[in-house]
């Protein structure tokens, strides 16, 4: 009897563990429709060829190697099927509380749930730089990202290992409790070293410093796309607590969920406001860019925030959002997303405010491990793309940009009976 009740908690963590990386894999359908939502319908079927295949990219070469610097284990994930059930079950045995302690469940299925993490990362540096970027040149990029940029900063973080050998985050107290910084702070900052190189879209701004306003074709999937990642996002979060198969872990995870809902409705609602006041309008693409900086900000602790403080904190993330667009427009910094101010900001505002309520982490501890997260990614992006920019060029020619890359690059148009020949 009691090995059947092993049985059930080794599966039932399991397929939670599946559910929430299958969650997580949707925030890719996600990502590609709110991006093609904000870009110009000439760069539509670029920008989806873009997420489609950089998700594809990340599950390989997070298999070749990427896990394996992360975590340790074997190359090409040899035998990572084959579940050891007289060894998991000693170590069930060996707890006095049974289905409290510590999650156990397929190494299979964490491979599964850490992968989709990958692609996510990858995928905020799409929206970064589109519209202008040639295609194969992102990809290369992709190659490098999630087969050895971010396992190395992971293998820091989640992993545990020292940095450089020096010192390690975990023993600082940097706690990142499903990934403000080392999945979306991370993104961020790749994408800004390639926004830095690559320069903004041709007639973002003005020989004055004039700001123009270059409007998505779709809103509607722009929109579509939102919901979707914040419905992601509950396997994104949820699934970081590792385990449901106790009280105490499914009340946790509950919790989460909660938490996580609460935050994209406060930064959503706060961006809306701040818009309203600064422009006198409804702004739809703030509005939405907030309810992401809210879940951003939650990300980096879920679990410990009661639901109004994780309303507050999602509020000041959809704050900050909004602030930080207009920063970097005024700095000439073309995100045609606002992808690197909702991750990248607010990634790091994420991290800053889990000391206060989490008493397991340090203020020192949390800017040590943003510090890490931002320069390794920052500078190995900055030399990455600079050798490619090097060897093949990064950008599309000034005639392929004005009549859109989704010729140029892929030959075929997302609506063709609307844009001009």
């Amino acid at each position: 009897m009691e090995e059947n009740i092993y049985h059930l908690q080794y599966a039932m963590d399991t397929f939670y563990f599946l559910v929430c990386g299958a969650l997580v894999m949707w925030m890719a359908a996600g990502f590609a429709m709110l991006e093609s939502g904000l870009v110009r319908a000439k760069n539509t079927t670029e920008i989806l060829t873009k997420n489609v295949a950089l998700y594809a990219i990340a599950c390989i070469m997070y298999m070749v190697c990427g896990y394996a610097i992360m975590y340790g284990g074997d190359v090409f994930l040899s035998g990572i099927q084959d579940v050891d059930v007289a060894a998991t079950l000693g170590e069930f045995a060996e707890r006095e509380d049974g289905f409290t302690g510590g999650a156990i469940y397929s190494t299979a299925s964490d491979f599964f749930f850490q992968v989709v993490f990958v692609a996510t990362a990858m995928s905020i540096v799409s929206g970064a730089v589109a519209e202008r970027m040639k295609l194969w040149a992102f990809l290369l990029f992709a190659i490098v990202m999630t087969g050895f940029i971010y396992p190395m900063e992971g293998s820091w973080t989640w992993g545990g290992n020292a940095v450089f050998g020096m010192y390690t985050l975990g023993d600082l107290g940097f706690s990142d409790f499903a990934g403000s910084g080392i999945v979306h702070m991370a993104g961020a900052s790749a994408a800004l070293a390639g926004v830095i190189l690559l320069g903004a879209r041709k007639g973002k701004y003005g020989p004055n410093g004039e700001i123009h306003a270059i409007t998505g074709a779709n809103l509607p999937l722009a929109t579509l796309g939102t919901f979707i990642l914040w419905l992601g996002w509950f396997g994104f979060n949820g699934g970081s607590v590792l385990k449901l198969g106790d009280i105490g872990n499914a009340n946790s995870v509950a919790m989460v969920f909660l938490n996580t809902n609460a935050a994209a409705a406060g930064g959503l609602v706060a961006a809306l406001l701040v818009a309203r006041v600064l422009f006198g309008k409804a702004d739809l693409t703030m509005a939405l860019n907030g309810a992401l900086a809210g879940l951003v900000a939650i990300t980096a602790e879920p679990s410990t925030p009661s639901a109004l403080a994780a309303t507050i904190i999602g509020a000041v993330g959809g704050v900050i959002v909004v602030f930080s667009i207009i920063g970097l427009d005024k700095l000439k910094i073309d995100d045609p997303v606002g992808a690197i101010s909702v991750h990248g900001s607010v990634g790091l505002f994420g991290l800053l405010v889990v000391p206060f309520t989490n008493d397991g982490s340090t203020f020192s501890g949390q800017i040590i491990g943003a510090i890490t997260i931002f320069v390794w990614v920052f500078v190995t992006s900055l030399i990455v793309w600079s050798i490619i920019k090097l060897v093949i060029g990064i950008r599309v020619s000034e005639e392929e940009e004005y009549e859109g890359v989704d010729i140029a690059e892929c030959g075929m148009e997302a609506y063709p009976e609307f844009t001009h020949k």
